[in-house]
Protein backbone atom coordinates (compact mmCIF):
# COMPACT_ATOMS: atom_id res chain seq x y z
CA UNK A 1 0.00 0.00 0.00
CA UNK A 2 1.38 3.28 -1.50
CA UNK A 3 1.66 5.48 2.31
CA UNK A 4 -1.11 7.90 2.34
CA UNK A 5 0.13 11.48 3.57
CA UNK A 6 0.81 11.86 7.09
CA UNK A 7 -2.01 14.64 7.07
CA UNK A 8 -4.92 11.90 6.59
CA UNK A 9 -3.75 9.79 9.55
CA UNK A 10 -4.72 12.63 12.02
CA UNK A 11 -8.57 11.88 10.55
CA UNK A 12 -10.22 9.36 12.89
CA UNK A 13 -11.49 7.29 9.88
CA UNK A 14 -7.76 6.77 8.50
CA UNK A 15 -6.95 3.88 10.74
CA UNK A 16 -10.33 2.01 9.42
CA UNK A 17 -9.23 2.58 5.81
CA UNK A 18 -5.59 1.52 6.16
CA UNK A 19 -6.64 -1.79 8.16
CA UNK A 20 -9.75 -2.14 4.90
CA UNK A 21 -6.70 -1.95 2.57
CA UNK A 22 -4.84 -5.05 4.16
CA UNK A 23 -7.84 -6.94 4.81
CA UNK A 24 -8.70 -6.90 1.09
CA UNK A 25 -4.85 -7.83 0.24
CA UNK A 26 -4.68 -10.51 3.05
CA UNK A 27 -7.75 -11.85 0.55
CA UNK A 28 -9.66 -12.26 3.85
CA UNK A 29 -13.28 -12.10 2.62
CA UNK A 30 -14.82 -12.41 6.41
CA UNK A 31 -11.92 -9.69 7.75
CA UNK A 32 -13.61 -7.51 4.97
CA UNK A 33 -16.55 -7.90 5.25
CA UNK A 34 -16.46 -7.40 9.16
CA UNK A 35 -15.52 -3.40 8.15
CA UNK A 36 -19.17 -3.40 6.33
CA UNK A 37 -22.52 -2.61 8.25
CA UNK A 38 -25.57 -4.86 8.20
CA UNK A 39 -27.60 -2.24 6.30
CA UNK A 40 -24.48 -1.66 3.56
CA UNK A 41 -25.61 -0.38 0.29
CA UNK A 42 -22.68 -0.59 -2.53
CA UNK A 43 -23.35 0.66 -6.04
CA UNK A 44 -20.32 -0.52 -8.41
CA UNK A 45 -20.33 0.40 -12.32
CA UNK A 46 -19.48 -3.12 -13.29
CA UNK A 47 -22.57 -4.06 -11.71
CA UNK A 48 -26.13 -3.85 -12.73
CA UNK A 49 -27.63 -3.70 -9.24
CA UNK A 50 -26.61 -2.21 -6.23
CA UNK A 51 -25.10 -4.71 -3.60
CA UNK A 52 -27.30 -4.95 -0.44
CA UNK A 53 -25.85 -6.28 3.35
CA UNK A 54 -23.06 -8.33 4.14
CA UNK A 55 -23.56 -11.43 2.33
CA UNK A 56 -22.96 -9.51 -1.23
CA UNK A 57 -19.57 -8.29 0.53
CA UNK A 58 -18.75 -11.45 0.71
CA UNK A 59 -20.13 -12.95 -2.84
CA UNK A 60 -18.72 -9.88 -4.15
CA UNK A 61 -14.93 -10.56 -3.05
CA UNK A 62 -15.08 -14.63 -3.28
CA UNK A 63 -15.73 -13.46 -7.21
CA UNK A 64 -12.73 -10.77 -7.12
CA UNK A 65 -10.28 -13.36 -5.87
CA UNK A 66 -11.41 -16.02 -7.95
CA UNK A 67 -11.12 -14.40 -10.98
CA UNK A 68 -7.67 -12.65 -9.84
CA UNK A 69 -5.84 -15.10 -7.16
CA UNK A 70 -3.04 -11.73 -6.68
CA UNK A 71 -5.23 -9.15 -6.78
CA UNK A 72 -3.62 -6.71 -4.56
CA UNK A 73 -5.11 -2.93 -4.02
CA UNK A 74 -2.36 0.32 -3.52
CA UNK A 75 -4.23 2.82 -1.97
CA UNK A 76 -2.78 6.19 -3.87
CA UNK A 77 -4.99 8.61 -1.97
CA UNK A 78 -7.37 9.08 0.78
CA UNK A 79 -9.08 12.43 1.02
CA UNK A 80 -11.54 12.72 4.71
CA UNK A 81 -14.52 14.92 5.62
CA UNK A 82 -16.79 14.70 8.07
CA UNK A 83 -18.41 11.05 7.79
CA UNK A 84 -17.38 10.20 3.66
CA UNK A 85 -13.57 8.97 2.57
CA UNK A 86 -12.76 8.75 -1.09
CA UNK A 87 -10.27 6.54 -1.98
CA UNK A 88 -8.47 6.64 -4.69
CA UNK A 89 -6.29 3.23 -5.88
CA UNK A 90 -4.85 0.65 -8.21
CA UNK A 91 -5.82 -2.46 -8.05
CA UNK A 92 -3.53 -4.97 -10.08
CA UNK A 93 -3.96 -8.80 -10.88
CA UNK A 94 -3.29 -11.51 -13.15
CA UNK A 95 -7.33 -12.88 -14.50
CA UNK A 96 -7.09 -16.48 -13.59
CA UNK A 97 -10.26 -16.93 -13.81
CA UNK A 98 -14.17 -15.82 -15.07
CA UNK A 99 -14.45 -12.22 -14.46
CA UNK A 100 -17.34 -10.46 -15.96
CA UNK A 101 -18.47 -13.61 -18.23
CA UNK A 102 -14.85 -13.13 -19.52
CA UNK A 103 -12.85 -16.80 -19.76
CA UNK A 104 -9.36 -16.38 -17.75
CA UNK A 105 -7.20 -14.76 -20.26
CA UNK A 106 -3.91 -15.14 -17.96
CA UNK A 107 -3.05 -11.10 -18.48
CA UNK A 108 -1.94 -9.08 -15.96
CA UNK A 109 -4.09 -5.81 -15.23
CA UNK A 110 -3.80 -2.34 -13.14
CA UNK A 111 -7.06 -0.47 -12.80
CA UNK A 112 -6.98 2.66 -11.73
CA UNK A 113 -10.54 3.56 -9.59
CA UNK A 114 -12.38 5.23 -7.06
CA UNK A 115 -14.35 4.58 -3.90
CA UNK A 116 -16.56 7.25 -2.07
CA UNK A 117 -17.48 5.55 1.15
CA UNK A 118 -19.92 6.65 3.98
CA UNK A 119 -18.69 5.84 7.58
CA UNK A 120 -20.64 5.73 10.73
CA UNK A 121 -20.36 3.94 13.78
CA UNK A 122 -16.53 2.35 12.46
CA UNK A 123 -18.59 0.36 10.18
CA UNK A 124 -19.12 1.58 6.29
CA UNK A 125 -22.82 1.89 5.65
CA UNK A 126 -23.11 3.07 1.32
CA UNK A 127 -20.20 2.77 -1.10
CA UNK A 128 -19.72 4.07 -4.42
CA UNK A 129 -17.26 2.47 -7.06
CA UNK A 130 -15.98 4.43 -9.88
CA UNK A 131 -13.15 2.37 -11.91
CA UNK A 132 -12.45 1.64 -15.61
CA UNK A 133 -13.86 -0.87 -16.98
CA UNK A 134 -12.78 -0.16 -20.32
CA UNK A 135 -9.06 0.25 -19.00
CA UNK A 136 -9.87 -3.52 -17.71
CA UNK A 137 -11.16 -4.64 -20.48
CA UNK A 138 -7.99 -3.41 -22.62
CA UNK A 139 -5.55 -5.11 -20.37
CA UNK A 140 -7.07 -8.43 -21.73
CA UNK A 141 -7.26 -8.14 -24.88
CA UNK A 142 -11.09 -6.79 -25.34
CA UNK A 143 -11.06 -3.54 -26.22
CA UNK A 144 -8.13 -2.28 -28.40
CA UNK A 145 -5.85 0.92 -27.44
CA UNK A 146 -7.68 4.18 -28.37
Amino acid sequence: MTDAPALTRLHPHAPLIHALIEAYNAHDHERVAAFYADDFVGEDVAQAQPQHGLAEVRRLMVYYYRAFPDLHIDLREAIFEADRAVLVWVMRGTQRGTFMRIPPTGRSVAVRGTTVLTLRDGLIHRALRVWDVAGLLRAIGLLPEL
